[in-house]
């Protein structure tokens, strides 16, 4: 099947955010918060195991004050960043300025890198005249993050949870997108990592295709196979 649009989901779909200890680096680096090496290892395990880190793994369990925060964290930019910045607390640093500081780190492009094919697949979609979408459960502006890559030109549409009140799987986000392009949802492809989320857009009629959620350098050519779904060629 020839497709007329491809949407993609952002976080470990075509970028994916640096590691917990990365993070915490980068974060105490710039607030000047000296900690031992050893005080930050064990801090950036609690980071990750609360879930803390947008983007990273998600928490091994939900406190039950914050259950209702995460229900909803995609759904406005305040409610994003109350639920991981509260995730954060759980962690306990030594400086309460940290737990902003460290949600302000996430939205930097520097924290996110792009998957090694994202260039190359989104260039191919583009440049056989199908629309490229993005379609993302997320709190802030990601524009700059694709923009920082050299990404932005490739995309012709972003919709964003926050933006809108609606997050994914609601079938309306995806509605939205394909509105955007101008494209009837049975011609559209969604490429993601959440059987959850992405899987929504089969409600409108889209087809689906998930992608693993790793580390870049461990999915050198996970989206390659969304070109020979588009009728652009075999997959490698």
């Amino acid at each position: 099947m020839t497709f007329k649009a491809v949407l993609f989901d952002f976080s470990g779909t075509l970028f994916r955010i640096e590691s917990a200890r990365s993070w915490l680096d980068a974060t105490l680096a710039q607030a000047g918060v000296a900690m031992t090496s050893e005080d930050v290892r064990r801090s950036a395990m609690r980071l990750a195991v609360a879930g803390a880190l947008p983007g990273g793994p998600p928490p091994e369990r939900v406190p039950e004050h914050l259950a209702d925060a995460w229900a909803v964290r995609d759904r406005s930019a305040a409610e994003h960043r109350a639920a991981y910045t509260g995730l954060a607390r759980e962690a306990r640093l030594p400086d309460p300025a940290l737990y902003d500081a460290l949600y302000e780190r996430h939205m930097t492009p520097d924290a996110w890198r792009p998957y090694g094919d994202a260039a190359e697949v989104l260039g191919a979609l583009r440049g056989a005249g199908i629309a490229v979408g993005v379609v993302s459960n997320i709190g802030w502006d990601l524009r700059p993050v694709f923009r920082a890559h050299g990404l932005d030109a490739l995309v012709d549409a972003y919709v964003l949870s926050f933006e809108h009140g609606v997050q994914k799987p609601d079938a309306r986000l995806f509605q939205t997108a394909c509105d955007e392009l101008g494209q009837d949802p049975h011609d559209v492809l969604m490429v993601g990592d959440s059987r959850e989320a992405d899987g929504g857009a089969s409600a409108l009629g889209c087809e689906v295709f998930f992608v693993d959620h790793l580390p870049v350098e461990e999915r050198p050519a996970g989206l390659r196979p969304v070109l020979a779904l588009a009728g652009l060629g075999s997959a490698p």
